[in-house]
């Protein structure tokens, strides 16, 4: 990969990459895209990454589906497929990680010890063997999004790391490939995200400041639909994601929530 990479670069050819773990749909092909029109060689590396699950039956349970993601990258324009296997990432005596302390701390990462360590590392790693100039994610996984950001900011790791909108389905619900596990009556109940958050932005674009009061209806909206159980429920930052207590400055809102045995994150700006 990285030899691939090198003789592009040497060629004046402008590298991307769209790290993903696979169980690729039209959220993942939405960041292909604009990489696509914004580069000459194009990678998307495919890797279920062992060291950011924090339960053994959540990484056996995660959809891997080889065939259509390679089917859906030929068809976006997709130069190269970058899918190294867990022993070639990780050998035996492998013992090195990166943190980012601070931004990995709250939000998911204070329910997912170890988490973002996980995605630190094997993300500097993808980074080292595509050397891409630039490398682009989704805003559905905010906290990544500016984790990874303040990761290649700090360790100069010389690429622009871009985030882009989420996208949804017709009613609202963020794609995620977790969405294959919900039943139907779990798909239906899982809008309550989409509810929580346009409630907490209609509450913001009224004119209410309180992050308290805005926490609020996200939380009743989430307590209030059947089988759903609330995580985390925060207004923070929108750059160095602390918890705020009232919006003086770029904010976001930002969900954690389970149906069933499916956990389901969303966010969106609140101003």
């Amino acid at each position: 990969m990285r030899a691939h990479s090198e003789s592009a670069r040497a060629a004046g050819r402008r590298v991307a990459l769209v790290p993903t773990m696979g169980a690729l749909h039209a959220g993942h092909m939405s960041l292909v895209d604009y990489a696509r029109a914004n580069c000459d060689e194009l990678v998307v590396s495919i890797f279920v990454n062992p060291l950011q699950f924090d339960r053994s039956d959540d990484l056996e349970a995660y959809p891997r589906t080889w065939e259509e993601d390679s089917a859906l990258c030929a068809g976006h324009g997709v130069d190269v497929i970058y899918a190294p296997t867990a022993p070639a990432m990780y050998p035996e005596g492998f013992c090195s990680k990166i943190s980012v302390a601070g931004l990995s701390e709250g939000l998911c990462g204070a329910h997912r010890p170890g988490h973002f360590d996980g995605v630190t590392t094997v993300v500097a790693k993808l980074f080292g063997a595509v050397a891409p100039h630039l490398a682009v994610f989704g805003e559905k996984d905010y906290q990544q999004l500016k984790v990874i950001q303040r990761m290649a900011r700090d360790l100069d790791m010389g690429l622009e790391v871009i985030g882009r909108p989420t996208l949804r389905e017709a009613d609202g619900l963020a794609l995620s490939s977790r969405n294959v596990h919900l039943s139907p009556e779990e798909r239906a109940n899982a809008l309550c995200l989409r509810r929580a958050l346009d409630q907490a932005r209609a509450l913001a674009a009224g004119g209410e400041s309180d992050a308290a009061a805005i926490k609020d209806v996200a939380v009743q909206e989430i307590n209030q639909t059947p089988g759903a159980r609330l995580e985390y429920a925060e207004v923070v930052d929108a750059e160095d994601l602390t918890p705020l207590a009232s919006l003086d400055g770029p904010a976001r809102m930002a969900l954690a929530v389970w149906l069933g045995s499916t956990r389901l994150i969303d966010n969106d700006a609140l101003n």
